[in-house]
Formats: C-alpha cells, structure tokens, sequence
C-alpha cells in the first residue's frame, strides 16, 4: 500500500477475509483471522511498543479468550470484552512495575479489579475477598508477611468497618474499624487470656 503497510493472505471481494498477515507502517503487525478488513477471530497482534496480545478478535477489538503483554512486562490472561479486562482473569505486575511480582486472580469489569479475588504479593502477604474499582471493597481477609492477620469489612482499600485483627503475638482486637485503625467500642484479648473492652 502506498503507506508502506504490506498484506499477505486470503481476500474475498477486495476484502481481507481468511488468514493473513498485516504489517501496518507504524510497526504494528496482525497475524490471524480476518473478515471484511477487521481482525475477526483468532490471531496476534503485536505493537511497535512491544505489546503482545494473542487470542480471541471481533471487529479489531480484544473480545473473548487472551493473553496480553504490556511494554513493562506486566500480563494479563483471561476474558476481554470490548479491549478491556472483563470476567475472570489473572493480572501478574512485571519486574519494571510499581508493584513487581504481584499476583491478582479473580473477576474483572472494564479493565478493573471487581468482583472476588485474590491478591498475593512476593513477600507472603495476601488478601482474599471483594474488589470495587481496584481497590479492595466488601469482605475480605488479608494475611501479612509479619504473621498479623485482619479479617472483616474494606472500603476504598482500608479497614473500615467490623472486623478482627490477630497479631502474630496471638492479641486480637475485635470492633468497629475506621481508616485501618480502631474506632470506637472494641473488645482486645491478650495472649495471657486477659481481657480488655474499651
């Protein structure tokens, strides 16, 4: 083409329709199904960033089964729907991520943590239970690399709500929680079996 993007593969009509491979100008490269021009079916595409998505196409866009590389090593595998994480999938951040080595299994809607999941960090910490737009929302339990344990209510990320939280050292604090921290009655018990209502 007069733009310097080469097609190699099936027409029909004068319509890229079949298997065929589509290196665009830009360094944007298509390999897989096509019909009437768009990317339909099954194929991969890679991007002149480095990006890698392989799987499932319909009308250009990621919809269906996929996998997806991004330029900083972090991928994705499961659902797409319209371009965007949608349904179950598996997030793990690549060594140049703020979050490196990071693990999220669980439910997706339009690109975000939604649903149940569970998310595990190189250092043993873990939390398991309700998303709303990545952050953790609802019920859930989070173990920490130091043993500590919190069990109870999330809202934008935080403690907030009931819930208990076990120290390694075997004390726990039972009661209401507000922005990670103790807020208003709770009841503690000690290691030694004493206890303390506040």
């Amino acid at each position: 083409y007069p733009d310097g993007s080469i097609y190699v593969g099936q027409l029909e009509n004068d319509n890229f329709s079949g298997q065929g491979t589509l290196i665009e100008a830009d360094g944007h490269k298509y390999v897989g199904e096509f019909k009437d021009d768009d990317f339909n079916g099954q194929g991969s595409l890679t991007l002149a960033n480095g990006e890698k998505y392989a799987g499932e196409f319909k009308d250009n866009d990621f919809n269906g089964q996929g996998s997806l590389t991004l330029a900083n090593g972090d991928t994705y595998v499961g659902e797409f729907k319209d371009n965007n994480f949608n349904g179950q999938g598996t997030y793990t951040f690549g060594p140049n991520s703020e979050w490196s080595e990071d693990k999220y299994v669980g439910e997706f809607k339009d690109g975000k943590r939604n649903g149940q999941g569970s998310f595990t960090m190189p250092d043993g910490s873990k939390y398991v239970g309700e998303w709303k737009n990545d952050n953790r929302n609802g019920q859930g339990a989070a173990t920490y690399s130091i043993g500590d344990k919190y069990v109870g209510e999330w809202k934008n990320d935080e403690r907030n709500g009931q819930g208990t939280y076990t120290y390694s050292n075997g004390r726990k604090e039972v009661g209401e929680f507000k922005n990670n921290k103790l807020n208003g009655y709770a009841i503690k018990y000690f290691a030694n079996g004493s206890i303390d209502q506040e």
